[in-house]
């Protein structure tokens, strides 16, 4: 099994590099200079060891002449091997950006459930430092496998042209050597899986912790959280140490049969020269060639391990990569203009687990201008037939259709941009007051963002603000309040006014008194538009043209506020709860 994964691995960044030919092709041909090169050098080195043969007799401008050569071959090695690494650099990131790219695009069109069901702060954990692993390891792998592997086969050809007995020696105990890594590879791949996968529970927790670190203090959950990071970062240690063991020991290991190599090389051939067989110039240069040849096992070995690491890592973002994502839009699918506001639901049925029913037989005809209110205990469904009209999830069975067209022969974008949608959670991004405004409509004038922040009452608090309009606002809103920043979300809607409007708590975070005064821009906002409100205070839909009260997916009560009151049923029941004395 590690082996087809790691085949189907290799496949796929291969397709990435493929890309870059031009740069592998070049990195090859270098590298095959550089290394012939390296070769050469001992072979200049035997030879002016050769002319000194004793006192009195050495050939100095022969020697000079070669060390003239030695000189240019170690600059053309120098320059080869900074163009070479260039190269390697060049492929390497461009690698990681296309993946990081497609990793990337995937999220933008994952379904939700997906989402949902995955902790952020491990998809995270991929797209950031999975890949940052998995480049590490492929820019080992051209580093130093390319060469390795060109330096082991060249110096094998030399010294089989120098002297075949010899040779022979060293081959014979070069197998220890792919023995010792094939078994140090096995090892280190599950260590390094269950490395990267705990790293990613990791950063969940930090990440999640952060985000929520005033909850953390309010309930007093500090030293729990802390326990349970004690917990996950003790593992982590466990895991690393048994991995970087391991793989520790790959350098040592093989260094040993390096060893034993230039031991075997150094005996035989030294009964080889005094023999006469072989001289002693020709000796060195072959005790050169044996260190040269056994360095690259060493490298090899190492970058195996590094790329068992990689290989996992690669292995997770190509998990994320290739899941499914949502339905895309049909090929015919109708771009919805301008909506009418005419919204139908018949027979629908949805649940977000196949073993929990939710939305069960639900049927609802709004008219156009109609204000729909949708009540009920926690849980009931309200949000879930949110999603539902904008699409984050699909009906199980039955339909949704918007002006007669099932919503899921209209395009996302399109649909989605006929609604204005304010929730109780706000969502801001790192940016201006005027940034976050006018995100729904990057066209809008001074005046025209001016007009809805005083509509939505947010004008007052936001010319107090430092620079106004362009204050700077990180992505949780800074110092802003919650109110402040459901004000924001409000005014993002007010500017773009589009026919359809779904508000899901929309004021849980205002203060009574601005309540009011948003209320009364809500209603006049809703004017003529289909809207969907979402409420536990029943004060804020009153007015509806229709309530619906829903309890375990199911509308179990429909009228107005004083047809349902006289009802005297759930919904009295729930008004009362509130309101009376």
């Amino acid at each position: 099994m590690q082996k087809k994964n790691n085949k189907e691995t290799m496949k796929r960044v291969l397709k990435y590099i493929r890309k870059y030919t031009p740069a592998l092709v070049l990195s090859l041909l270098l590298a095959g200079l550089t290394v012939l090169l390296t070769l050469y050098i001992p072979i200049l080195t035997g030879n002016a060891v050769d002319l000194i043969i004793g006192k009195g007799q050495v050939d100095m401008a022969g020697i000079f002449a070669i060390m003239k050569k030695i000189a240019i071959a170690m600059i053309i090695t120098a320059v080869g091997q900074w163009i070479m690494n260039t190269c390697n650099n060049y492929i390497t990131y461009h690698v990681i950006r296309d993946i990081r790219t497609d990793a990337f695009a995937k999220l933008e069109i994952l379904p939700l459930k997906y989402l949902d069901a995955h902790a952020y702060g491990d998809i995270v954990s991929r797209v950031i430092a999975d890949v940052d692993t998995f480049a590490d390891g492929l820019l080992m792998g051209f580093t130093q496998l390319f060469t390795g592997v060109l330096t082991i086969l060249c110096t094998l050809g030399f010294m089989l042209v120098t002297n075949v007995p010899i040779t022979l020696v060293v081959v014979c105990i070069t197998p220890v050597s792919f023995l010792v890594a094939k078994f140090i590879a096995t090892k280190t791949y599950s260590m390094f899986k269950e490395q990267s996968e705990t790293r990613g529970e990791q950063t969940s927790l930090i990440e999640e912790m952060i985000d929520n670190q005033k909850i953390v203090n309010t309930f007093s959950r500090g030293e729990a959280v802390k326990s349970k990071f004690g917990e996950i970062n003790g593992r982590l240690q466990k895991c690393s140490l048994k991995a970087i063991f391991f793989s520790s020991i790959t350098n040592p290991a093989t260094r040993f049969v390096n060893s034993l190599v230039y031991a075997g090389v150094g005996v035989f051939g030294a009964l080889v020269a005094i023999k006469g067989g072989i001289s002693v110039g020709r000796l060195s240069c072959f005790l050169s060639y044996a260190n040269q040849y056994t360095k690259p096992f060493n490298e090899i070995s190492g970058v195996v391990t590094e790329l068992q690491n990689a290989f996992v890592c690669a292995g997770r973002i190509f998990e994320l990569i290739d899941e499914e994502p949502q339905v895309p839009d049909a090929a015919d699918a109708r771009v919805l203009e301008e909506a009418q506001g005419n919204v139908d639901l018949k027979d629908v049925y949805f649940q977000y687990v196949p073993e929990k029913k939710l939305i069960q037989n639900f049927n609802l005809q709004v008219k156009p201008g109609q204000r729909v209110a949708i009540v009920g205990p926690t849980g009931c469904g309200k949000t879930t037939v949110i999603n539902l009209l904008m699409r984050f999830y699909d009906v199980n069975s039955g339909s949704i259709k918007v002006d007669g067209t099932d919503i899921r022969d209209i395009t996302r974008g399109s649909l989605r941009t006929n609604y204005g949608m304010v929730l109780q959670e706000t969502w801001l991004r790192s940016g201006t007051i005027r940034d976050n405004i006018c995100m729904g409509k990057p066209d809008a004038t001074e005046e025209e963002i001016i007009r809805a922040a005083k509509a939505s009452h947010a004008h007052g608090f936001i010319k107090r603000l430092p620079k106004g309009y362009d204050t700077v606002i990180t992505e949780d809103g800074g110092s802003l309040s919650q109110g402040q920043k459901q004000l924001l979300c409000i005014t993002r809607v007010m500017l773009c006014l589009p026919p359809m409007l779904i508000l899901d708590e929309a004021t849980s975070s205002i203060d009574t008194r601005t309540e009011i005064k948003i209320q009364n821009a809500f209603a006049t906002m809703m004017e003529g538009r289909t809207s969907f409100i979402v409420a536990h205070r029943l004060s804020t839909i009153q007015s509806a043209d229709v309530i619906l009260v829903m309890k375990d997916g199911n509308i179990i009560e429909q009228g107005n506020h004083e047809t349902l009151l006289a009802q005297g049923g759930f919904y009295a029941n729930l008004y009362n709860s509130q309101f009376a004395v």
